[in-house]
């Protein structure tokens, strides 16, 4: 199965995601599509890693389309909260939490720890499977080291991107136009090594 003439379902209906990982498969050629367009389910996200949830997600997005599927599960890991929310980003806030809601919870917990120890990073595992029953799923990882804010900065983005620093700019991730983004994001990073392998 050739992923080079394919449309790709991603495991996931975030326009963000969509958006920003077509501008970097570009070259494959593909239209990589959210997975609404096959079903209003999602899949059960009960791995313990990213690892986990992303093969989860992508064997469950080839499942329901019939077609090859991306996935990632992505989060951020604060070192002062002993690496969470990590898998529970999304849902730091509650199952329904929106990302406000997740930003001022981080904001809230993190509101007595010193410039100096707001040290995190936002982790990417990208998971691309051929069907569902694909024995060797490609995976991909990427990081993006940063701290976190006092408080939220800039428009663009999404996520915790307004409270992440991002120090070679100086500014927050939210304030990063999308091309300088995808060049220094997690996704970004996890993307390109994907791109790379589907390339070869």
């Amino acid at each position: 199965m050739n992923p080079l003439n394919q449309t790709i379902v991603l495991a996931s209906n975030n326009k963000g995601k969509i958006r920003e990982i077509n501008q970097i498969l570009a070259p494959l050629q593909k239209d990589v599509i959210a997975i609404k367009e096959f079903t209003d389910e999602e899949a059960l996200e009960d791995g313990l890693s990213f690892v986990e949830n992303a093969i989860k997600k992508a064997r469950f997005a080839c499942k329901v389309s019939g077609l090859p599927a991306i996935a990632d599960d992505s989060g951020i890991e604060v070192d002062a909260l002993n690496g969470k929310p990590g898998i529970y980003s999304a849902r730091f806030a509650g199952d329904s939490a929106s990302d406000e809601d997740n930003l001022n919870k981080l904001l809230e917990a993190m509101k007595d720890v010193t410039a100096e120890s707001r040290s995190a990073r936002f982790q990417c595992i990208m998971v691309y499977m051929r069907h569902e029953l694909d024995p060797t799923p490609v995976i991909c990882q990427g990081t993006w080291e940063g701290s976190i804010t006092s408080q939220p900065q800039g428009e663009n983005g999404f996520g915790y991107d307004p409270v992440f620093w991002v120090k070679e700019d100086n500014c927050s991730a939210a304030e990063l136009d999308s091309e300088r983004k995808n060049a220094l994001s997690h996704r970004g990073k996890a993307l390109r090594q994907l791109l790379e392998k589907l390339s070869a």
